[in-house]
């Protein structure tokens, strides 16, 4: 029992000590991450909105926006949301600059507690997602 105690006393006596920091795991960082490393923004922009390999939707651009404007008039907001988001999405995979900021900006004027961040930064995070599909997607 008193093996257990002693950990315990040698865990709070590092924590203690001034100085002795300890080291974290390093973090392995993703594609997309070391091809933004030094625009922190765009990265931010492209997080979470950016299709790894779009051609796996199983839909195009102009399939993802009908059915968006289809919720719309159904006044569905939540397949509504969904759908722009996958149009958006393409749109970056496609390099449509206006189409990007057209269905975000829809995403946004449906759920206005969303921040896209690409709304800010269309232009770059467009770019470097281009550069992320030509070196990863041929």
């Amino acid at each position: 029992m008193s093996r257990f105690f002693r950990r315990g006393k040698k865990k709070d006596q590092e924590a203690k000590q001034p100085g002795k920091a300890r080291e974290a795991a390093p973090k392995t960082m993703t594609e997309l991450e070391k091809l933004c490393w030094n625009d922190k923004e765009t990265y931010q922009a492209l997080f979470g909105i950016m299709f790894l390999d779009p051609r796996k939707t199983g839909t195009t651009m102009k399939e993802a926006a009908e059915n968006a404007k289809k919720a719309e008039k159904a006044n569905d907001p939540v397949k509504a949301k969904f759908w722009y988001e996958i149009a958006g999405g393409m749109a970056i995979y496609e390099g449509d600059i206006k189409k990007v900021v057209e269905y975000f900006s829809q995403c946004q004027k449906i759920s206005p507690e969303m921040e896209y961040s690409i709304l800010k930064v269309p232009e770059k995070a467009v770019a470097k997602a281009q550069e992320y599909y030509k070196k990863f997607l041929g």
